[in-house]
């Protein structure tokens, strides 16, 4: 592996880096253009009106205003072709492709918990094969953190009770910083890690050395554990949804409205049973904050989307 990445010079190591690099330059080409123009301008005038010279202060007859509406026009039809382009850059870094690999990472004062679907542990370390999308699923077990990785021009805040996510594809093996870049406490600045992008082969290697229970059959075990199969088992005498399906379909609540069941809202009926109760129950389930950390959460989730072969797990 090559040493960690210096974060003065990283490199472009991430199929979007390419292009926040380009959408960057463009936009430091414009203004320093548009800042050149102006202070030249600006000597210019003061150089030519400065006291004591001979030039021609008379006022000037009326004149038409097409040099106004041209630097109006020009400057406003450039930044709206540049909000444009970054809009559409925005949407495709939020979007991941379909069949990215899922993550799940959690951010905790002063660490970072990575959990992979194969159920392969890492602390603020993450393994990531070469050319293969991979789709972060992120929040924080205490204050608001942000996953950055320089050299993949990628940046996300991790906050607490909420999911937020990225991807990305890898595009040069090596190891890469990865960063906390929200301050989040005293040990702030320790909290840090490394991304090692590694050869497809390698990095199967690596999950069959560090595999375990996959982390939708320790969400399985949790389920019965905690006492969910109690009430959400099809066998079950308690009036409780049944989550087989559930995973990606959309679930009409009491209040009328209708919700997509992703990853957040499993989250909040595990953690806030009471935010969004199921149309035709009563909200009756207690919460299980404070009993569950976020990484059992995720395990979980994990388990309930495998239950209609959305993410991995038996």
């Amino acid at each position: 592996m090559s040493p960690v990445t210096p974060l003065l010079e990283p490199p472009e190591a991430s199929s979007i880096a390419p292009h926040v690099d380009l959408l960057f330059y463009v936009m430091l080409t414009l203004s320093v253009i548009v800042i050149a123009g102006v202070v030249l301008a600006m000597g210019w005038f003061c150089l030519k009106y400065r006291r004591g010279t001979h030039a021609d202060r008379s006022p000037r007859p009326p004149h038409s205003h097409w040099i106004e509406i041209t630097w109006i026009t020009i400057p406003l039809l450039l930044f709206l072709c540049i909000f444009a382009w970054s809009i559409r850059l925005y949407a495709r870094m939020r979007t991941p492709p379909p069949g990215a690999t899922p993550v799940y990472v959690v951010g905790k004062q002063w660490m970072w918990r990575i959990q992979h679907v194969g159920g392969q542990r890492e602390i603020n370390t993450l393994h990531v094969p070469l050319g293969r999308p991979i789709h972060l699923i992120m929040t924080s077990q205490d204050v608001i953190h942000s996953f950055f990785v320089p050299a993949f021009r990628l940046k996300q805040d991790v906050v607490p009770g909420m999911y937020t996510d990225l991807w990305f594809t890898a595009t040069r093996p090596g190891t890469y910083q990865l960063d906390c870049a929200e301050y989040c406490g005293v040990d702030h600045s320790r909290m840090g890690g490394r991304v090692i992008v590694m050869q497809p082969a390698a990095f199967a290697d690596w999950q069959r050395r560090h595999g375990g229970q996959s982390l939708a059959a320790q969400g399985a075990a949790l389920f019965r554990k905690a006492g969910c199969s109690g009430c959400h088992d099809s066998q079950s005498s308690v009036h409780a949804p049944n989550l087989r399906g559930l995973y990606g379909r959309r679930v009409p609540l009491r209040d009328g409205s209708i919700v997509l069941a992703d990853d957040s809202y499993i989250h909040d009926s595990i953690m806030l049973p009471d935010k969004q109760v199921a149309a035709g129950y009563s909200p009756i389930m207690p919460s299980f904050q404070g009993q569950l950390g976020e990484s059992e959460v995720l395990e979980l989730v994990a388990y309930i989307k495998s239950r209609n072969g959305k993410g991995a797990g038996p």
